[in-house]
């Protein structure tokens, strides 16, 4: 019976003493982390051309942070990365243009960027569309 209230002890002191490290290390991350939460961010800027991997500022009081960040090297380069949005479905093909278009509506706004409400995107048509027969030849079963 003694033996088995002194293991009963000893766990609690266990459980005790590791809750404690756990709040220690908490603390730890509070102080060498910034308290600060009016960030204010800058656009993405690219290494190198104009697309791509690059930097992104932030300053918050007297704190400057520097974070990764990504250009797109296509079409959505024209609104920037840091503006998501809903589309709808692509219209048919302008046989005029040569275009199909569709348009899009602002979802969320990354890192204070100043994005449209709506945009409207374009893409060149296909010039054919693939055929679910040639898709599906070498792939028959054995």
């Amino acid at each position: 019976m003694q033996v088995r209230g002194l293991l009963l002890v000893m766990v609690l002191i266990i459980i005790a003493a590791t809750s404690e490290a756990g709040k220690n290390k908490k603390d730890k991350v509070k102080k060498n982390g910034s308290e600060c939460e009016e960030w204010q961010w800058g656009s993405c800027v690219p290494n190198s051309k104009d697309c791509g991997l690059g930097y992104r500022e932030g300053t918050c009081k007297e704190e400057t942070k520097r974070v990764k960040c990504k250009i797109p090297c296509n079409w959505k380069k024209e609104f920037g990365a840091d503006c998501k949005y809903k589309f709808e479905n692509w219209t048919g093909c302008n046989v005029q243009t040569g275009f199909k278009t569709r348009s899009g509506t602002l979802k969320k706004a990354l890192y204070n960027a100043q994005c449209q409400d709506t945009i409207l995107v374009t893409k060149p048509c296909s010039p054919k569309i693939k055929s679910k027969s040639k898709a599906r030849k070498g792939k028959g079963k054995d």
